[in-house]
């Protein structure tokens, strides 16, 4: 699963051998502490995710849950930071792939 936040994106998959454990994943130092507080992360350079935490299932859904809880705002992608271009230019390329795949109105910037 991929989950886009405004301060963070993670990929989160089934850990391989710990039932009920979780392999949140990141491609951006800080981005898994930022969206799930207190993860115990780790590096992997060799990795295509390098940054890493194995958590609890009920940990993430909690953090998942609350980051929920949290939105405020209208209109996803004008609520990343503009002083973080690089994200917000990654994520209108992501945003843009897939409006053209399922047809959304790209022109208008809405959606």
């Amino acid at each position: 699963m991929w989950i886009f936040q405004n301060n963070s994106f993670l990929s989160i998959v089934a850990h391989r051998t710990r039932p009920g454990f979780l392999l949140v994943r990141s491609r951006i130092q800080g981005d898994i502490e930022r969206a799930i507080p207190g993860a115990e992360t780790f590096e992997d350079p060799e990795a295509d995710y390098r940054y890493r935490a194995v958590v609890p299932k009920e940990v993430v859904q909690k953090a998942i849950a609350q980051a929920i809880e949290n939105i405020d705002y209208p209109n996803f992608k004008n609520s990343v930071p503009a002083a973080v271009s690089a994200r917000h230019d990654a994520y209108m390329k992501v945003w843009g792939a897939l409006a053209g795949v399922f047809g959304a109105h790209i022109e208008s910037g809405r959606g």
